[in-house]
């Protein structure tokens, strides 16, 4: 569903790129982890085709990002670091107004299924700034859903998410790709990562130094051994000892 090859990018004399190359099989979620700079952002960015790549090439559903980018917009969805909701408006006031901007028939109803399948219709009258961050979060990834795109990227969609609200956003991602929406998604936490993703590749100083099942990485380190275990005394267990008290 997405595939990528030898991609590079630079923004005058710094690298961000230097020769990407994976793929994304249709209706999994693909998990892009790196550290702040990695690069994560800008592969999201040539993807869907709101940056060049200097070199290399790059599908999504089968159309190339620089010769079909039309295509590819009509086939994708973008769900950024920060939730690109409305607070004025109602939960399901922003879901409609998405609606009507793709020219779909019915936007009442669109917003109304969504509502229901994000479990947010209880809150779908209510002016998004009363939400939780979670609750936006969900608002956000269900805006990105109108027009059922087939691919969705996720661009680091935890970010600054309490625990909670984490649990939720991973919760929504899992049934996206549960109804055959293929994810790609961008994290820096391990954990969002190893919850999610079918599989994970690892982005570091502008290239992918690992791709593989969350089985086969862990299988790339031995596992620990414990042969000793040195208890420490406890302040209580000097004092005891040192006054003569201690009968154990």
């Amino acid at each position: 569903m997405i595939s990528v090859r030898a991609l590079e990018k630079s923004y005058q004399d710094l690298k961000v790129l230097r020769g990407v190359d994976f793929e994304v099989a249709r209706g999994s979620i693909f998990a892009l982890l790196g550290s702040n700079g990695a690069g994560k952002t800008t592969v999201v960015r040539i993807l869907s085709t709101l940056l060049t790549a200097d070199a290399g090439s790059a599908g999504v559903n089968g159309f190339d990002v620089a010769t079909q980018a039309a295509r590819v917009r009509e086939s994708i969805s973008l769900t950024g670091q920060f939730a690109a909701v409305d607070e004025i408006l109602t939960g399901r006031e922003n879901l409609a107004l998405v609606a009507r901007l793709r020219h779909l028939k019915d936007p009442g109803k669109i917003a109304d299924d969504l509502l229901e399948r994000f479990s947010l219709t209880d809150a779908g009258g209510r002016r998004v700034a009363t939400y939780s961050g979670g609750m936006r979060r969900r608002l956000d990834i269900a805006m990105s859903l109108i027009g059922d795109p087939p691919v969705i990227f996720l661009d680091e969609p935890t970010t600054g998410l309490d625990p909670e609200a984490r649990i939720e956003v991973w919760q929504a991602v899992r049934e996206l790709a549960a109804r055959g929406t293929t994810v790609l998604l961008t994290t820096q936490y391990l954990d969002e990562a190893e919850q999610l993703a079918d599989r994970i590749a690892i982005l570091h100083e502008g290239r992918i130094i690992v791709n593989g099942t969350l089985t086969e990485l862990k299988q790339l380190l031995p596992p620990a051994k414990v042969e000793y275990v040195e208890k420490q005394p406890t302040l209580e267990d000097v004092f005891l000892t040192l006054v003569g008290k201690d009968k154990r």
